[in-house]
């Protein structure tokens, strides 16, 4: 999930703020999404899921009415790609949380370890009616914890994990649901299209089966790079590469290298994130959360290289990587 909002929150008693009761936003009043009037999403974080969600949800229906906000926005070197990834979607730009509060839904796509400070900067403007659908990849724990938040104001709190890569089914990619929250919201998921699974009314059991599998999922890429990365280091890339070939077929090798190391480049710092939440998710459980701490610490230093042209062979790509991995 992609960025953060960071700005103020405020005084969450000035003007228009609605209180524990519910009232505020567009009068208070709850939206029948299948009624008249127009069904009002919002974004908090505009990255690479939430344009992908609002591509694919503006096909489906053209009637919807989206608005975001990004902390980029506030970025002088960044702020104008962003305002246009808006503006060439038609997403209205948010000025501050307030405006989101009065969105039907608001959608929570930021970076990982921003995902609570996201919750708190929105919770004040939220009223009966409004719901929070949290898409972030974080500990059950941390979904909780936001889940009270949110429910505190009235609200109704979504605890959603996207279970693939948003492309290319963007809004349609599986995803898991979890919390208590009204028959209306499953009915308006199925409405828009949303490939979705109910798992539970209980904040935090989504994201668990998430946390638990991306170890698994994002420990490969890890694996996958780092040893091909040592088999350079130690002169014995094709002995090793020939040898994983051999013994793991099934992974399609040498697409599967290339494929890794492309997402653990363009990706890694936000895996990192993710990873440091799986591992907090295996600390909960009693188990060893530290395993996930290391795939961080390998995805980050991924993350930290950054792009490599994809038409590049597989082991010019090794070859680059080590050399800015090693600082040389």
């Amino acid at each position: 999930m992609e960025r953060l909002i960071a700005q103020d929150v405020g005084d969450a008693t000035r003007a228009g703020a609605p209180d524990a009761s519910g009232c505020g936003g567009l009068n208070g009043s709850k939206i029948d999404v299948f009624g008249d009037q127009d069904m009002q999403i919002a974004f908090i974080g505009f990255g690479e899921a939430a344009r992908a969600f609002t591509d694919s949800l503006r096909e489906h229906d053209g009637s919807l009415r989206i608005q975001a906000w990004d902390i980029l926005l506030d970025d002088a070197a960044r702020s104008e790609e962003m305002a246009e990834a808006m503006r060439s979607r038609g997403v209205a730009r948010a000025e501050d949380a307030a405006a989101l509060g009065e969105a039907d839904w608001i959608f929570s796509a930021v970076t990982a370890d921003q995902s609570h400070i996201a919750a708190e900067a929105v919770a004040p403007w939220l009223g009966d009616g409004r719901t929070f659908i949290d898409i972030n990849s974080v500990s059950p724990g941390r979904k909780r914890e936001s889940a009270a938040l949110i429910e505190g104001r009235g609200a109704h709190y979504v605890d959603m994990a996207v279970m693939a890569p948003v492309h290319p089914q963007r809004h349609r990619a599986p995803v898991l649901v979890a919390g208590r929250r009204p028959e209306a919201t499953d009915a308006a998921l199925a409405r828009l299209d949303f490939n979705f699974r109910v798992i539970s009314d209980q904040p935090g059991e989504a994201t668990a089966i998430k946390m638990i599998r991306s170890l698994f999922v994002k420990g490969l890429e890890t694996l996958t790079v780092e040893a091909l990365l040592a088999a350079e280091a130690a002169g014995c890339f094709d002995e090793i590469l020939t040898s994983l070939s051999s013994s793991f077929p099934g992974l399609g090798w040498p697409d599967h290298a290339d494929y890794q190391f492309e997402r653990t480049l363009r990706h890694g710092r936000r895996r990192a994130a993710e990873m440091r939440e799986s591992a907090a998710t295996y600390d909960e459980l009693g188990l060893h959360g530290a395993l996930a701490a290391e795939v961080a610490a390998v995805q980050e230093a991924m993350g930290a290289v950054g792009g490599q042209s994809a038409t590049d062979p597989l082991q010019d790509v090794v070859r680059a990587v080590l050399a800015r991995r090693l600082g040389r």
